[in-house]
């Protein structure tokens, strides 16, 4: 089975879950502590092999590519001040950046409409579709996982975790058996269900591997969850037809269009950053919590 190379980055959403801090910037650009949640997704991708981004953007989130960019004033302040390990790591983003292009979704119409917007981009290849909102940080890049999984079944692939029942009628739930390891067949699966749809605790998080034959799919999708165009739909028609797999990943998942998943991301990435992960547990002990 060919390798997958491609990826397309699904960040056009508003945030409104995180105002007002997302009004002026976007939301893949809160920091975890050094670096914004979008930089984690696009080192994750990089790690796993894949050699061409896409990012699905709206208006107003001109900081994103502007990260990715060059910034020659400051590059040039920083080498004058001798600031040369700063240097670098400005230069690394702007490396990373040479394998990124972007494409503006016009209308806020579900992640099925932004999906269809990198049709060109994709062709004929496989490709991974990521969600903005989720930052998914391990040893194993979780895009890999799915990689691993598309090119040894030559099926479609999710990531997966079970989740509480409340969860579950927010995002969706999956009918799955075992298949190897972490690994499970799906069959079926339901956006945003009602209670008594729900088919397990298993439900989509953050990546997926899918054929370019989901760009057909799409084409012919009705709306669904929330009056939108929802992927989840399009690959529901995939694992009925000929069945998908679904990757019980490694890693730890924070929803970066919560709240309080950015605050738990914050603070557990903090802990453990090389800088100032020891003052930062020093300082946790402090508190009266």
């Amino acid at each position: 089975m060919e390798k997958v190379k491609k990826a397309v980055i699904l960040a056009a959403g508003f945030g409104t879950r995180v105002l007002p801090a997302s009004k002026a910037i976007p939301k893949e650009m809160l920091n975890i502590v050094d670096k914004p949640a979008i930089q984690y997704i696009v080192e994750e991708v990089i790690n796993s092999g894949i050699t061409e981004i896409l990012i699905v953007l709206s208006r107003g989130k001109q900081e994103v590519e502007d990260h990715f960019d060059r910034k020659p004033d400051l590059e040039a302040q920083l080498l004058a001040g001798g600031k040369t390990e700063f240097y670098k790591v400005v230069c690394d983003i702007a490396e990373m950046g040479k394998n990124i292009t972007y494409v503006r979704q016009q209308m806020q119409n579900g992640t099925g409409g932004a999906v269809m917007y990198a049709k060109q981009f994709v062709g004929n290849d496989p490709f991974v579709v990521i969600y903005g909102d989720d930052v998914i940080i391990g040893d194993d890049p979780c895009t890999a996982q799915c990689c691993r999984a598309y090119e040894k079944y030559g099926k479609a692939v999710v990531s997966m975790k079970e989740v509480p029942f409340e969860l579950v009628l927010k995002y969706c739930t999956l009918d799955v058996k075992p298949l190897e390891d972490n690994l499970y067949s799906i069959s079926d699966m339901i956006e945003k269900p009602k209670p008594e749809e729900v088919i397990s605790n298993f439900a989509i998080l953050g990546r997926c591997v899918l054929p370019a034959k989901i760009f057909d799919i799409l084409a012919t999708l009705p709306t669904g969850a929330g009056g939108e165009y929802q992927l989840t739909d399009a690959m529901k028609q995939l694992a009925k037809s000929e069945g998908m797999v679904g990757v019980d990943f490694t890693g730890t998942r924070y929803d970066m269009g919560n709240k309080l998943g950015i605050m738990k991301a914050c603070v557990e990435v903090a802990l453990n950053h090389p800088e100032i992960g020891e003052d930062f547990r020093a300082y946790l002990k402090t508190l009266d919590i």
